[in-house]
């Protein structure tokens, strides 16, 4: 354990965020998201036994957002069609975000397969045992200054 870093953050997790460069992109995933075969190409973390809010927290207290773009912060759009309705729990990201990263608090809905297609493209998925659906939310790390 370390002071002021999250217990939530595993060693293999901490090295992983500290890998990452400007621009690479990482996503916290719910439990119902194909991280392995989506993370082909990319680190998979499991973090089963926490959801996407306390990993989301842990995080964005250590990395920061890109500046350079104009929403470093995407989350999987509700398909058309489906029933349930907008996700509360993306409230509670944009409390987090705003608590970390406010002046980065633009946020993009990705469709479904597009969010897929560039979780591929992604360094580190983060693969938790979130239950809420819709739950997934990519980030694009920035620069420390």
């Amino acid at each position: 354990m370390l002071k002021g870093i999250s217990p939530v953050l595993s060693p293999d997790l901490l090295k992983a965020l500290a890998e990452m460069g400007h621009s690479d992109r990482l996503v916290i995933a719910d439990g119902n998201f194909p991280a392995e075969s989506i993370g082909k190409n990319s680190i998979v973390i499991r973090a089963d036994g926490h959801g996407v809010p306390e990993i989301l927290d842990a995080v964005l207290a250590l990395l920061p957002l890109d500046s350079y773009v104009e929403t470093p912060v995407s989350l999987m759009a509700v398909m058309e069609g489906d029933t349930c309705g907008t996700p509360t729990i993306w409230d509670t990201y944009k409390d987090i975000i705003c608590k970390h990263e406010p002046e980065h608090n633009g946020i993009q809905m990705v469709e479904r397969f597009a969010f897929y297609e560039q979780a591929k493209d992604a360094y580190l998925i983060i693969a938790t045992g979130e239950t809420a659906i819709y739950a997934n939310i990519m980030l694009q790390k920035g620069v420390v200054v």
